[in-house]
């Protein structure tokens, strides 16, 4: 039997907190702007960060502090990654289970659903699930393999230090999504860069509504 409120009616349930979306370069922010913000369920901030690990925890830091707008809020890092396995491509997205850096690993929320939402999102593009690992520099060549031997599917600078800062922080729900722009067959130093940068851009921009989709969810009951 439900609860009800004293005219009778099942009260609606209370929308969710802040969602605070992280990313590092003014193109992913373009990006990510330009996804479907009526179909937020609260209140959003997209923040840029900057790039590189520093960067990110600083900002982050700054933009969680209690008292903030977005203070309390569930963080979302995304933007581009380079892929670390065999067969990925530009456009494909990686939905982290978990992030390692530094600081250590901070396990991700609702990760089968984003990745389900992603799916509907984006149809077409293919999405891993994965470990998602942290880096002070852009990976090359070799450093692949040693990325890939630990269990990483992707690397990027940011995540791990934007999602580590959030649990620090007081933010429970966390979650990464990156689009992958350079893969082992599709480094950025080859000819097909720009066309692969561009298929990036495009998926980066259709993902917002999983985002919201995801932050919807949070309010309901875990099984």
């Amino acid at each position: 039997m439900g609860l009800t409120d004293p005219t009778g009616r099942t009260p609606e349930p209370p929308p969710p907190g802040p969602l605070l979306i992280a990313c590092a370069l003014g193109i992913e922010r373009f990006a990510l702007r330009r996804g479907h913000r009526k179909e937020a369920p609260g209140p959003v901030t997209v923040l840029r960060t900057g790039m590189g690990p520093m960067a990110a925890e600083a900002a982050v830091t700054r933009a969680l502090r209690a008292g903030g707008p977005a203070g309390g809020a569930a963080v979302i890092a995304s933007g581009f990654c380079a892929g670390l396995a065999p067969g990925m491509h530009p456009g494909d997205l990686v939905v982290a289970d978990e992030t390692r850096g530094p600081g250590g690993s901070t396990v991700c929320t609702g990760v089968e659903l984003l990745a389900e939402a992603l799916s509907r999102a984006v149809p077409g593009r293919t999405v891993h699930t994965g470990p998602l690992t942290g880096s002070d520099h852009v990976v090359r060549g070799h450093e692949r393999a040693g990325l890939r031997a630990t269990g990483a599917i992707a690397v990027d600078m940011e995540s791990a230090a934007t999602l580590w800062s959030a649990r620090r922080a007081g933010s429970c729900p966390v979650a990464a999504v990156r689009v992958i722009v350079d893969a082992p067959e599709h480094e950025l130093v080859r000819i097909g860069t720009l066309r692969g940068g561009i298929s990036a851009f495009r998926v980066l921009r259709a993902v917002m509504p999983a985002f919201f989709e995801w932050h919807r969810s949070l309010l309901l009951p875990r099984r």
